[in-house]
Parts: structure tokens; sequence; C-alpha cells
């Protein structure tokens, strides 16, 4: 881990009483234009609405958040694990949300963050990851250079924040 950041698993209630900066992180993505599931313009409501659904799902253990900290201990990126699946699918985790602030990036933070991911997800038994990503993006780059394998595109699977229709990629890891 660099020294400049540190990581921490939160619960709901760390997300519950980090709302502001978690809403943050995700307006500043969202703003810059990542495909991560919402629209612009994109309100600070809508921001804390979905950290606190989220903190209830860590609470009901469907799934991990791991948010990066600053040298200040402001938070700077966060990723999501999501474990609660079917129940023929045990193995298998959900990676959903990996998000580091513009003021944050190009310092090793995402890699970090995926990184100790993949081990909480050994840690519960998880030998399956798999997530999706707006086709051509950055993210999908950066994926495939940690080791993530490529298995498809969907055309026209989602909107990107402007309302563009995008293709997203379709990637699995082995634990």
């Amino acid at each position: 881990m660099n020294s400049t950041y540190s990581l921490h698993i939160f619960s709901e209630s760390d997300i519950l009483s980090h709302l502001d900066a978690l809403s943050g992180v995700l307006t500043n993505c969202v703003n810059g234009g990542a495909s991560v599931s919402f629209m612009l313009p994109f309100s600070p409501e809508t921001a804390q609405q979905f950290w606190q659904r989220t903190a209830g799902s860590v609470a009901r253990d469907e799934r991990v958040v791991l948010v990066a900290k600053d040298v200040d201990q402001h938070i700077v990126g966060t990723v999501q694990l999501i474990v609660d699946q079917p129940e023929n699918q045990p193995h298998r985790a959900d990676v959903a949300k990996l998000l580091v602030h513009e003021r944050a990036r190009r310092g090793g933070i995402a890699r970090a963050l995926m990184q100790r991911l993949e081990a909480v997800a050994v840690d519960r038994h998880k030998s399956v990851l798999v997530l999706d990503t707006a086709t051509g993006s950055g993210a999908e780059s950066f994926y495939q250079r940690c080791g993530w394998q490529k298995v498809g595109e969907i055309p026209r699977y989602a909107c990107m924040p402007d309302g563009a229709l995008t293709a997203t990629s379709i990637f699995y890891k082995f634990l």
C-alpha cells in the first residue's frame, strides 16, 4: 500500500457518518462522466440516498464497502463487493462502483482498492468475481491491466450520464 493513503472496510455506521464525503466522491465521478448507474443532472440528495441504501445493504451483510482515505483522512475512493448472490452461486461475488475522486487519480488507489477487494473476497470464500463497465472507457483498460478477463460486450446496454447509449463489457476474475 502507498503511504499516502489507507484502506478501510466501512460498516453501516461508518457509511452513515461519512455520507457527505462519500457523496462527494460519487458526485465528482458522475459529473466527470463515469458510467456508474446515474444520470445528469446529479443531485447531492441522489448521492446521499444511494449511500443510505448502501449502508442498509452493508448492515444486512449483502455487500462490503472498501474506502480509501488520503494522508489527511479525506475519503478519495471506494469500491463494493456484492456478496449476496443466489443460492446456487455461493462462490461468486459482483464488483461495483469503483470510484476515485479526480484529485486522487493516477496514484495507485484504484489498483489498491481492487487488490484489497480480492483479498476480502477470498476471506469470504469467493472464487469468482464478475463486473461490468462501459466499453471503451479507461476503466475497461484498467481492469484488463489488473488481470481481469473480458467475456464480451453487450451493445446499447446502458446510458452514460449525459444520456448517450453505450455498450458494456463484462469481465470475470478467478481467485
